[in-house]
């Protein structure tokens, strides 16, 4: 099992910023995929940004430029910095750690509000 904690939600106004952490712990590959979703109400839960434990990226058309993940490995933490927060980005943010492999599951953390005012 694999226990992801979240935090740095907030309120925030559009312009400014806010950075994100996850704190994973447990059974954690070696080889591992870490990344940030998020539900907006009344909408799907959408990917934001993934990073490989190689430190590979990937992001979401509508934050690129303004988020960046990163991870520290020795801590098993993955980061996103937010940058420009618009009204939109307004969301639930959940982390997801996906242990890569025939034996990798798919662990979700329980989620931190971020509520960007207009």
């Amino acid at each position: 099992q694999v226990q992801l904690v979240e935090s740095g939600g907030g309120l925030v106004q559009a312009g400014g910023s806010l950075r994100l952490s996850c704190a994973a712990s447990g059974s954690i590959f070696r080889l591992n995929v870490m990344g940030w979703y998020r539900q907006a109400p009344g909408k799907q839960r959408e990917l934001v940004a993934t990073i490989t434990s190689g430190g590979n990226t990937n992001y979401a058309d509508s934050v690129k430029g303004r988020f960046t993940i990163s991870r520290l490995n020795a801590k098993n933490t993955v980061y996103l910095q937010m940058d420009s927060l618009k009204p939109e980005d307004t969301a639930v943010y959940y982390c997801k750690l996906q242990n890569t492999g025939p034996y990798g599951m798919d662990y979700w953390g329980k989620g931190t509000l971020v509520t960007v005012s207009s």
